[in-house]
């Protein structure tokens, strides 16, 4: 019954591997889980740490007796499950439902929505900055919309800006869309004025 359950992270049904990795995912032991969550949002936080990221995994894998190939194919599957996430731009009340119907506990659900709220503006960073490294931004468009209706009613009224990011991929160019709450912008602000301070200062 869950598999029919609409998803707010993907428009199609996800494959059963992704149920049966949540479903491992949640065997863990509450304090296990946490951890192996801060480690994910660490990376997610900063991609560069890599290499450290497989070492700690390898680590809780020998620690919590876990297969190590199992583990990180698990964690595949939970940055496939974030990364779209951060791209759908899901509020945490929509990230905790999502989980909760991939087989997570709802206390581990609640849990893991109050530290997406905590670091979704560094994720959108990260995710437009890993955007801009790659491909030179041509053009950029933004407006601003006041939420009307939403699941969570604490963010009606809310102001939000709608970006759009047109990156030249060489060949041809492709738009990028963003939405961020207007505390979520003023960080995406602060962070490209000291990415320009650091172009500056280096040319």
């Amino acid at each position: 019954p869950n598999q029919k359950m609409a998803l707010h992270f993907s428009s199609e049904a996800p494959e059963d591997q992704f149920y049966t990795d949540f479903g491992n995912l949640n065997k863990f032991e509450d304090e296990a889980f946490q951890k192996l969550m801060v480690l994910v949002f660490e990376f997610l936080a900063a991609p560069q740490t890599a290499p450290q990221f497989v070492s700690q995994l390898e680590q809780f894998a020998s620690e919590h007796g876990a297969g190590t190939g199992a583990l990180k194919n698990l964690i595949k599957t939970v940055l496939i499950f974030f990364k779209a996430a951060l791209k759908k731009n899901l509020s945490p009340n929509q990230l905790k439902e999502d989980l909760i119907q991939l087989g997570i506990s709802k206390e581990n659900s609640v849990w893991v929505a109050g530290q997406w709220k905590t670091n979704m503006a560094t994720f959108s960073r990260i995710a437009v900055g890993q955007s801009l490294n790659v491909n030179q931004l041509v053009d950029m468009e933004w407006r601003f919309g006041v939420t009307a209706a939403d699941s969570d009613m604490k963010k009606v009224g809310n102001t939000y800006l709608q970006l759009k990011l047109v990156l030249d991929k060489g060949v041809k160019t492709e738009d990028v869309f963003m939405e961020l709450s207007l505390p979520q912008f003023y960080v995406f602000l602060h962070e490209m004025e000291k990415a320009k301070a650091s172009l500056e200062y280096l040319t």
